[in-house]
């Protein structure tokens, strides 16, 4: 009984067996066979230049982030509060994981193009990185003077300040 219930088809049940053309079933309108052998040679081509494509999207991505920082950089301003403070933790720690996960990011590479690729993703994450030490250097957060590191040195004189409003006399 069970043997018969095997071999029994439904009506519903498909066969996903590779078949070859018969000659109840036509090819469909614009199939040839040799456009189908043809197919695979430029197919691979065809995936070869998408995957050059997104690798060099890859590689760029830093550098199409530094006009986004800017515009963060300038909109947190230059006072020490949470906010800047984060944007500029952030600003550092995201190109470093980047250039230490260079080597997985890159790992289809191949080509004559994979260094050109790896150092331009380098470069950006490094201008990122210049980006937040310039911040910090602008909030005051880095030692730059020696009256910073010094106990015995006079920290700097301001020659002006400036402030806005109006005087009152």
């Amino acid at each position: 009984m069970s043997q018969t219930k095997t071999n029994k088809k439904f009506k519903w049940a498909m066969d996903f067996k590779p078949r070859t053309h018969t000659a109840d079933l036509p090819f469909p309108p614009g199939y040839s066979q040799s456009a189908n052998a043809n197919y695979t040679e430029s197919s691979k081509e065809t995936d070869n230049l998408l995957l050059i494509k997104k690798l060099w999207d890859v590689a760029l991505g830093p550098l199409k982030q530094v006009p986004m920082n800017l515009f963060i950089m300038y909109m947190a301003g230059n006072s020490i509060s949470i906010f800047p403070i984060m944007m500029v933790g952030m600003l550092i720690v995201r190109p470093v994981k980047a250039l230490f996960s260079t080597q997985s990011t890159f790992k289809i590479v191949g080509g004559t193009q994979a260094a050109v690729q790896k150092f331009v993703y380098f470069i950006g994450n490094i201008v990122n990185i210049l980006l937040a030490l310039y911040k910090c250097q602008s909030m005051g957060l880095l030692p730059t003077h020696s009256s910073d590191w010094l106990a015995f040195e006079e920290p700097l004189t301001r020659v002006e300040h400036i402030g806005g409003g109006m005087s009152m006399l």
